[in-house]
C-alpha cells in the first residue's frame, strides 16, 4: 500500500527557511515520480517541484526556481523540499505526491496533479511579512 507522510511545515518570517519531508512507503521509488504541489486558499492546486525516482532529474515552477531545492535520499526512501528565500506567496498546504513515471517528460507530468494516484495528508506553510 503506497503511503505518504509529509511533515516540517510550519511558520517563518519572509526571508526564513523550513525543509519539508516526505517519507515513502509501500513502493519502489526508483519507478516513480515524486512532486511537491501546494493550494493556497482560494486559488488551484499547483505543482511546485518534482523528481524522478528513476534518474534524479528534477522540475520547478519558475516562482520557486534559485530557491527551492528537491532531492531524494535513497537510503531512507524520503524526499524532501528545502525552501530557501521564502515570502508571503509562499504560504499554502503543501502536498506530497507520486505517481509511476511514463513516457512523458517529468515536465509534463508535473503539471498534472490529476495524474497523481498517491497523496500525503499535507502540511501548512505560513510566511509572514
Amino acid at each position: 500500500q503506497v503511503q505518504l507522510v509529509e511533515s516540517g511545515g510550519g511558520s517563518v518570517q519572509a526571508g526564513g527557511s523550513l525543509r519539508l519531508s516526505c517519507a515513502a512507503s509501500g513502493f519502489n521509488l526508483d519507478y516513480y515520480a515524486i512532486a511537491w504541489f501546494r493550494q493556497a486558499p482560494g486559488k488551484e492546486r499547483e505543482g511546485v517541484s518534482c523528481i524522478s525516482g528513476s534518474n534524479g532529474n528534477t522540475y520547478y515552477i519558475n516562482s520557486v526556481k534559485g530557491r527551492f531545492t528537491i532531492s531524494r535520499d535513497r537510503a531512507k526512501d524520503t524526499v524532501y523540499l528545502q525552501m530557501n528565500s521564502l515570502n508571503p506567496e509562499d504560504t499554502a498546504v503543501y502536498y506530497c505526491a507520486a505517481r509511476r513515471l511514463s513516457i512523458n517528460t517529468l515536465t509534463a507530468l508535473c503539471k498534472a496533479p490529476a495524474g497523481f494516484g498517491s497523496w500525503g495528508q499535507g502540511t501548512q506553510v505560513t510566511v509572514s511579512s
